[in-house]
């Protein structure tokens, strides 16, 4: 059985933590693992390799926190350009795919808290997979959640899907005693979901068929082309097939299951104080109770506090009652109306050749904190709207220049003007520090103009 495992989303409802360019999923949130770390382990007590489906800024985030694996078993990556929700993100997968595989899709960004149960779920699942089934696992509901769709079965058989209901509807399933909570994995034969998928939604077939033929395949890499993708519609697998198919069965399943949507969620994934507040080193708390803490940089110190959410980042702070905490997406829209980068770049951002965080920010001007990794190097760029001062803190860089390639060594320095082809590149064994000092009428992340990539980015 291979896990495609789906990347996709941003994780608004978990901002500041969460970004555009690090979601929820790729956060190491538990003792320095993330979601996406935990997904795979769970995930692999059943399947034999991963297929990862990802937005193409994602990719290698996804490929540094995968376990290293045999040649037999390496991850594959399908790699889009923009997201158009998860009917084409599975069907392209799947075309990729030998028909007779069992394939089980599950989200990167959710948890399961019971293993033993979960791989009895998986066997039950896996064998109606091999009958024909479309099978998803339907959560057994502790109580009337109205932040989850719902599932009306009859037995094994399902009877219709429903939209995330309100409170009364919500108490109306919990009593009838046959609706589940929908959670988003599916388990199914390559074959048989094609099948579907071409009877209930062939333009979404055909169109995946097409940009799969375009797609550029690099190894175990498919990476498919912006305009094929575009014109491929924009559905989820639940309304494309799911709930249109006959052969769709449901799994119970009680797993310890939470998708995570939101602080409170997180809340109670973490070991508590005799007081109710999550274990936090850097959290002083005097008279706080039943409180959700997050930082650690510097030192948090509440008073007289119940039931809130305090989450402290380097460059943003979120303070909220705990309970309303699923209205941080608000926040985000805020940010988004303003264009901010705040709902897109956290302060470290992850690159295929390492990272960079953003020390101070202003008007013309911006100061980095740049991390290159033994033998990478960054694309042969040139900047239009900046000059760069780069100062080497430890390691050595190999600098390119126009036409001059020279090294540069701890204390030294170097200076890029406006408009000059320039690149840095890590030839040793360790990793390279410096410090970049960014001047000019305009600093942003895009302006870039890329001349050669290692990493085929445009």
């Amino acid at each position: 059985m291979i896990n495609l495992i789906l990347c996709g989303g941003c994780g608004s409802r978990l901002w500041p933590i969460s970004r555009t360019l690090m979601p929820k999923q790729f956060a190491r949130l538990f003792d320095g693992a993330s979601l996406f770390q935990r997904t795979v382990e769970t995930n692999s007590i059943a399947c034999e390799s991963q297929f990862v489906i990802s937005n193409a800024e994602q990719y290698f985030l996804a490929k540094d926190q995968l376990p290293q694996s045999t040649a037999t078993n390496a991850p594959r990556f399908l790699l889009e350009p923009v997201g158009r929700n998860t009917a084409p993100a599975v069907a392209l997968a799947c075309l990729s795919l030998d028909p007779n595989e069992i394939v089980l899709v599950s989200p990167s960004d959710h948890i399961i808290r019971d293993k033993v149960a979960y791989l009895k779920v998986l066997e039950k699942a896996k064998k109606l997979a091999e009958e024909g089934a479309l099978v998803t696992f339907g959560i057994q509901p502790t109580g009337p959640e109205t932040g989850y769709g719902y599932i009306e079965a009859d037995g094994e058989n399902v009877k219709r899907f429903v939209e995330k209901p309100n409170k009364a509807k919500a108490e109306e399933y919990i009593k009838n005693g046959n609706f589940y909570w929908n959670s988003g994995i599916f388990c199914f034969k390559v074959s048989a979901f094609l099948e579907e998928l071409l009877a209930y939604a062939p333009e979404i077939y055909q169109s995946s068929q097409i940009a799969l033929s375009g797609a550029i395949m690099e190894g175990s890499l498919v990476r498919i082309q912006h305009k094929e993708m575009m014109a491929i519609p924009a559905d989820s697998i639940d309304y494309a097939v799911m709930e249109k198919s006959h052969r769709v069965k449901v799994v119970p399943s009680s797993i310890g299951w939470s998708d995570l949507g939101s602080f409170d969620a997180l809340y109670g994934e973490y070991p508590h104080d005799s007081n109710g507040n999550n274990v936090n080193e850097k959290h002083l708390a005097v008279n706080t109770k039943n409180s959700l803490v997050m930082g650690n940089q510097r030192l948090i110190a509440t008073i007289d506090l119940d039931e809130m959410l305090i989450v402290d980042t380097p460059d943003a702070l979120l303070v909220a009652p705990l309970k309303s905490s699923q209205k941080v997406k608000n926040v985000v829209e805020a940010l988004k109306t303003r264009n901010s980068e705040l709902m897109n770049v956290p302060q470290t951002v992850s690159r295929p050749w390492g990272t960079y965080s953003v020390l101070e920010s202003s008007d013309r001007y911006k100061m980095k904190r740049i991390v290159v990794k033994p033998g990478e190097r960054l694309s042969l760029q040139k900047h239009l709207h900046r000059s760069e001062h780069w100062v080497v803190v430890s390691g050595t860089a190999t600098v390119t220049v126009g036409d001059s390639v020279f090294l540069v060594r701890p204390n030294e320095s170097t200076y890029i003007a406006v408009g000059e082809m320039h690149r840095l590149q890590n030839e040793g064994k360790l990793p390279l520090v410096i410090v970049e000092v960014q001047v000019g009428e305009y600093t942003g992340e895009d302006d870039i103009v890329r001349v050669e990539d290692d990493y085929l980015r445009s």
